[in-house]
């Protein structure tokens, strides 16, 4: 297959002509639970995982960006269940992190505002890429860091802090019209994520030169920041 490519087909198609242990990472958000409607297509869900599991290297991620509608007074937890399946057939869940939007569309009813969406950090054994996003820290010199063990008691250790951190694994960003992408074209596409979030898990959990897949391809945020 050629590289630096976009294959309008069915994604299990696509993947049908990838070797076993192709991509370094995989950073994408499914079409969940119906809730924009895309074209009649369906979502073999099962399906695409595993082919999933077989492209992806050894120490490879999958970045899986994902929310749940509301049906019937209930969450449907979809993304929970596609987080258990993964598991299931042989990921590791490395990391649960959410995509906090600052600025949401506001929502009606008895709930609170909706502002995050799961980012689930799939990986194929251990990563083999981790290149963290670091902030600065007031705090240098030596510290008393605290654990406590099972049993309940307090073990004081020494350590020394550093002039910088890594930082959480709560991401948020602003979205909107010339916010989330600057591209016009981009920006019709009905779920569109921030390029900024996909830059930072891009920078995180790859290397330059990896190889970079998006199953669904959607608005084409990934090639932008890629």
């Amino acid at each position: 297959m050629e590289l630096n490519t976009i294959y309008n087909e069915n994604c299990l198609e696509t993947m049908k002509l990838m070797n076993d242990n192709f991509i370094d990472m995989v950073i994408t958000s499914p079409p969940y639970d119906d809730l924009r409607d895309y074209n009649g297509y369906k979502f073999p869900f099962e399906k695409i995982a595993n082919e999933l599991y077989r492209i992806l290297k050894i120490g490879g991620v999958i970045i899986w960006v994902v929310g749940d509608k509301t049906e019937n007074g209930s969450e449907t937890l979809t993304s929970f269940k596609q987080a258990i399946y993964f598991k299931e057939i042989g990921f590791n869940v490395h990391d649960t992190m959410l995509y906090y939007k600052n600025n949401p569309m506001p929502t009606t009813g008895n709930r609170y505002h909706q502002h995050f969406e799961y980012m689930f950090v799939f990986s194929k054994n251990t990563p083999k890429t981790f290149n963290p996003i670091t902030e600065i820290t007031k705090y240098q010199g030596l510290a008393n860091m605290k654990n406590r063990g099972k049993e309940g008691s307090l073990d004081y250790k020494k350590v020394e802090r550093t002039t910088e951190k890594k930082v959480g694994n709560v991401f948020s960003y602003s979205i909107g019209g010339g916010i989330s992408t600057k591209d016009k074209i981009a920006y019709k596409h009905p779920a569109i994520f921030p390029e900024k979030l996909v830059a930072d898990q891009i920078n995180t959990w790859s290397n330059k030169g990896d190889l970079i897949y998006d199953p669904f391809m959607g608005s084409g945020t990934n090639l932008f920041c890629n």
